[in-house]
């Protein structure tokens, strides 16, 4: 994912916090105003920096489209238009076309890669003490929202037995 990075960048690196990336599908091309206040929101608190934001529009014949933040209007995209200057450039083209391919015809889907600024000091702390990062993950919020259901479900179940055997006792 690194076609290249600015000059600036190459020479902080050592305060680079962790960098992520992510795609997001919208079927049927549909998008809601709420997304880029929310991105502009993270920026602006300092928590991310938008590294690299594409995005993908597939047709329902499976022609592909992308788009740059430039290639947009800011009524489209509110002010994530002005991170354009700020941007490394990190995806090559082999990455979103692969991102591309797993769009869904008729859907599109935005590739956004960013810093996460709020990890930099401890992530240079740990550059700096000669510690390497040996394992990373990321819990889909499904994952969890399905496990915490799980557990009441559990414990519902648990309490009607409970219940019964109360009942059952008297």
């Amino acid at each position: 994912m690194t076609d290249q990075l600015t000059r600036e960048s190459a020479e902080s690196i050592d305060e680079l916090g962790p960098v992520d990336w992510l795609v997001v599908e919208f079927p049927g091309s549909q998008f809601k105003g709420e997304i880029a206040p929310a991105l502009d929101d993270l920026v602006e608190a300092g928590t991310i920096r938008v590294l690299d934001l594409v995005l993908i529009k597939k047709d329902e014949d499976g022609s592909v489209g992308f788009f740059e933040i430039s290639d947009l209007d800011e009524g489209e995209l509110g002010g994530i238009v002005a991170y354009e200057t700020e941007l490394a450039t990190l995806l090559a083209a082999e990455d979103v076309e692969a991102v591309a391919a797993a769009v869904e015809p008729g859907s599109s889907a935005g590739l956004l890669v960013w810093e996460n600024t709020w990890a930099a000091p401890f992530a240079s702390a740990v550059r700096r003490a000669g510690g390497q990062l040996v394992a990373n993950g990321r819990i889909p919020v499904q994952a969890i929202l399905a496990a915490i259901e799980a557990d009441l479900d559990e414990a519902d179940d648990e309490a009607d037995e409970d219940s019964e055997a109360r009942t059952d006792g008297e």
